[in-house]
């Protein structure tokens, strides 16, 4: 654990990344009182994908955790089955339960990459443990204790009613069902994002209503993705994934806008404030230099200080003396004639041919040093050489 903080130690911690409060009193009260805490952390299991902008709301709770109190892992197993329309214009998908359970594990491996799993400090539920046994008439209390006037009143529902697109009564009983979850798991604290709001709120209205205190909330800030302009979103590939390698993190942090040095340094780094500043006010000066120490900072929050300094050296050694890297791998092509587009398919699976095509018109493939154009131009034996795709990949070829 880490060394005590008092209250006010702990809320000045968390306010480097925290938005709002609801409220920062409570929570000052409730740290005093020397009890430990419980921390809802609670996940819609539709898909299995964690940047570190979710991450922001993992290292509080870390921070938290470090101080003796425990974070509720809940998976929302019986949720996710009816899906959470926060921000969706239209139903979601059912998944299966099958599709589900995986979902889950994967979320649990993502999210031990930052909190600690000490039982003393973790403890992991499914919200199918309360929802799949509550009999109709229980069910029917919740709904009593809500108005529907409150719940239509949510902005994305106004937005299908001016659309006139459907509500399903599944979708309206969400915020219910996830404020019910605190009244289960005797949440004291819980960070979300600000899109969650709504629905926290009504746990704080249930656990008043069953008499017990009212957990607070914390907002955290949202920032830009690696494009500057949306959210990260794995769908727009503006993201810093927890999966990512460390080379891929290194990297997609170097291809921020220089306008982000300093909000990234800010939110996604432990840098001591008076070194945020100092890189934003050199930010016109030298941004290599500043992204530089900002990718390395990330790398080493999740990877360790001995891969974010390798991670350093790699990229210097690789980009500012416009070097092929030593440890590239290989990629084998047989004696028949292959098409340009399938060997860059070959290296790089998960890129679909549209995205390859166009890093091809844009100049972004070469072998030995000749940039390539033409996706149907065949390679035959002899051919061998360094194939370079995009700025951060490179593939040997061989026969």
């Amino acid at each position: 654990m880490a060394a005590k903080l008092s209250p006010e130690q702990i809320v000045e911690f968390l306010s480097r990344t925290a938005e709002e409060w609801h409220s920062k009193e409570e929570l000052l009260r409730k740290l005093a009182s020397g009890k430990q805490l419980r921390m809802k952390y609670g996940v819609d299991l539709t898909a299995p994908f964690l940047h570190i902008g979710h991450a922001v709301n993992l290292w509080m709770y870390r921070a938290l955790q470090e101080q003796g109190h425990k974070v509720v892992f809940l998976l929302g197993d019986f949720t996710t089955t009816i899906g959470d329309p926060t921000g969706r214009s239209k139903t979601r998908p059912v998944l299966s339960k099958e599709e589900i359970a995986a979902n889950g594990e994967e979320f649990l491996r993502q999210v031990t990459m930052v909190l600690l799993t000490d039982p003393q400090v973790f403890e992991v539920r499914r919200n199918s443990e309360w929802f799949s046994k509550m009999p109709t008439a229980e069910f029917l209390s919740l709904l009593s204790l809500v108005t529907h006037e409150r719940l239509i009143a949510r902005d994305m529902f106004q937005r299908r009613i001016e659309q006139s697109l459907p509500i399903f009564m599944h979708e309206l009983m969400y915020p219910l069902l996830q404020g019910y979850d605190s009244v289960m798991l005797d949440s004291d604290i819980t960070i979300i994002g600000s899109d969650q709001l709504f629905n926290e709120m009504m746990g704080r209205t249930y656990q008043e209503k069953f008499g017990k205190e009212p957990q607070i909330l914390i907002t955290s800030i949202l920032t830009p993705g690696i494009d500057g302009k949306e959210k990260q979103s794995k769908s727009l590939g503006n993201y810093i994934g927890l999966a990512h390698s460390a080379r891929d993190k290194f990297g997609r942090v170097m291809s921020i806008p220089d306008d982000l040095i300093e909000q990234y340094a800010k939110i996604y780094t432990t840098l001591p404030l008076a070194e945020v500043q100092t890189m934003a006010a050199n930010a016109g000066g030298n941004p290599m230099q500043n992204k530089k120490k900002l990718a390395r900072a990330i790398v080493a929050r999740y990877h360790g200080e001995e891969a974010g300094a390798a991670e350093e050296a790699w990229f210097t050694e690789t980009f500012s003396k416009r070097a092929a890297p030593q440890d590239v791998p290989n990629i084998k092509i047989g004696l028949r004639p292959m098409e340009l587009l399938k060997i860059l398919k070959l290296c790089l699976p998960d890129k679909s041919n549209s995205d390859l095509r166009r890093l091809l018109e844009q100049g972004g493939v070469s072998l030995d040093g000749v940039k390539l154009s033409e996706a149907l131009q065949e390679f035959t034996a002899p051919v061998a050489g360094v194939l370079q795709i995009g700025k951060r990949n490179w593939f040997k070829i061989e026969l």
